[in-house]
């Protein structure tokens, strides 16, 4: 089985984040290990900011990702949790009903997002919001969120990034017009998220609730060719 952090490559657009927690946490190493002079005491206590910055950088890698199936495969546009599979109503976008697929992404999780499949950037647009609970419901449209909409040989697929609680950046790197394909980087959330896909309602869903999926190489359904 391939690990991701053997393959590490640190997100360009998260030194900044990974030079702060560093910035912070090694003067309190330095601190601790200069004005507490019980090892049984300042050991322990500077292991914990050393496991913070090493945290940062496994936190931002960029996995090594792979191109899966036939142009009607959609894949995950991130790793995490399948926490939502349903029949909806999406009003910003597809103006309509179609099924809805969210992965909810923890701090253990790759936080790069992936292009789920190839086509068209029709639509692209940032929402300002809260930051609730990323797996609440309501957070997917109270929360700070970028909706992409793509045009496909299937059909229109629209996705949104939605920030958590801890989360305060969304990198998206869509553009009206723009031709992409599946399994390049679109993005990448910082910290607690969820994706919220939005496929046609004749799409064969390959996933069930509770699974663990992996951007670019897990199957999340289907389109109907």
């Amino acid at each position: 089985m391939r690990l991701d952090f053997y393959y590490m490559v640190i997100h360009k657009n998260c030194y900044g984040t990974i030079l702060l927690v560093w910035l912070i946490c090694l003067p309190l190493v330095y601190v601790i290990l200069k004005f507490i002079p019980w090892s049984l005491l300042s050991y322990p206590l500077a292991v914990i900011p050393m496991f913070f910055m090493g945290f940062v950088l496994f936190f931002f890698r960029v996995p090594q990702r792979e191109r899966l199936g036939d142009d009607n495969v959609v894949t995950s546009v991130a790793d995490g949790k399948v926490v939502v599979i349903d029949k909806v109503y999406e009003p910003e976008y597809v103006k309509g009903e179609c099924i809805q697929v969210s992965v909810y992404m923890d701090f253990f999780n790759v936080h790069v997002n992936f292009w789920p499949v190839d086509g068209e950037v029709r639509y692209y647009k940032y929402h300002p919001g809260k930051y609730m609970l990323a797996y609440l419901p309501k957070a997917s449209e109270l929360n700070e969120h970028t909706s992409v909409g793509m045009m496909t040989p299937y059909g229109n697929v629209f996705f949104k990034q939605i920030a958590g609680t801890f989360a305060r950046r969304i990198v998206c790197h869509a553009k009206p017009g723009q031709n992409v394909e599946k399994a390049d980087e679109c993005g990448i959330i910082k910290f607690g998220s969820r994706i919220d896909m939005f496929l046609p309602l004749d799409t064969v869903v390959k996933v069930k609730l509770g699974d663990y999926v992996k951007a670019c190489e897990s199957v999340i359904a289907e389109l109907h060719k």
